[in-house]
């Protein structure tokens, strides 16, 4: 039996001679930790449930923009055995840039608008959010993007192929701010592995959120990735950080831009990282212009949260 595999169950009493037949399981994935519903996992499986025009152009477009995976544990896992064919399925040889929590497709419609000679693929586990990315796709006319509902370290491990990506973004992933959730945070020494793996020598890494623990948390995470080089090291730093000004402002000890109730203690509290005063380090790079500014972003500005860039290199082999 190959080395890899998830636990068969204890054989059934009814039937001693009829063990259940243990998966096969790709390293590094979340099914690699147990199952999804046994362990942790690095998002939240928000309501599946379609209406109304997302349900239609779910029914209508979905063959076309949706990416068919085979299952393998859950209904967003992809069976190790499938391989992501990009030049088969865009019908042509074009870069590839594949996003990680896409949401409701703003970002990534936008891009391939901007950009018809580059192909895009859109990872999400949210259907609604697919739904909505599909709805964006028909009606700006665009041949440029596909969806799919799938485990980000699974399609990065197995579902592509090795080297074949241009560019990976992971744009305000959820923070977990509880520092007992922080293990269930995207970016991790393991995830860097696989986008390494997925990308191409070259190829980027672009990651940007609203919160200072989780930017510390992703440059240490990156930091220690033989893989990867940050394009902007050292820049930004001292009174010119963004982490530095969320330190000194205090910014972070509001929730939504409202002060927290009293008694009650601010969501960053003893989770955005020792306050040092003034970050020396740096390494933040400036806003990507190719990110449109979404909904989402423009809620963390109004609450006066800082966004925090970031943009690393995948080394030459």
């Amino acid at each position: 039996m190959p080395a890899g595999i998830l636990e068969g169950m204890s054989d059934s009493p009814e039937n001693p001679q009829q063990p259940h037949v243990p998966r096969p399981v790709t390293p590094g994935t979340q099914a690699s930790f147990g199952t999804y519903g046994g362990r942790p996992v690095s998002f939240v499986r928000r309501g599946t449930r379609l209406q109304g025009r997302r349900q239609a152009a779910w029914e209508e477009h979905a063959e076309r923009w949706a990416v068919d995976v085979p299952r393998h544990v859950a209904n967003t896992s992809v069976h190790p055995d499938y391989t992501f064919d990009a030049e088969a399925e865009f019908g042509r040889k074009a870069p590839l840039v594949v996003e990680i929590g896409s949401g409701l497709g703003d970002a990534i419609c936008h891009a391939a608008e901007q950009n018809p000679d580059t192909d895009f693929l859109a990872v999400e586990v949210y259907t609604p959010g697919l739904a909505n990315t599909i709805i964006k796709i028909n009606g700006r006319g665009l041949t440029n993007v596909r969806v799919v509902e799938a485990n980000a370290p699974e399609v990065l491990a197995t579902m592509l192929p090795e080297g074949s990506i241009d560019e990976l973004w992971v744009f305000f992933p959820d923070p977990w701010h509880k520092s007992r959730h922080h293990k269930r945070r995207l970016i991790q020494p393991e995830f860097a592995g696989l986008a390494a793996r997925a990308l191409k020598p070259g190829g980027l890494f672009r990651i940007a959120t609203d919160w200072s623990n989780y930017a510390i948390h992703v440059r240490d995470v990156m930091a220690g990735s033989a893989d990867f080089e940050n394009l902007h090291t050292g820049e930004r730093r001292g009174p010119e950080s963004p982490l530095t000004q969320v330190w000194q402002s205090g910014v972070e000890s509001l929730v939504g831009g409202a002060p927290v109730r009293e008694g009650r203690a601010p969501v960053s509290t003893g989770h955005t990282g020792p306050n040092e005063g003034v970050d020396e380090t740096g390494g933040w790079a400036p806003r990507f212009e190719g990110r449109i500014k979404t909904s989402f972003e423009a809620k963390a500005h109004e609450a006066g949260r800082l966004i925090f860039d970031l943009c690393y290199r995948r080394r030459q082999a």
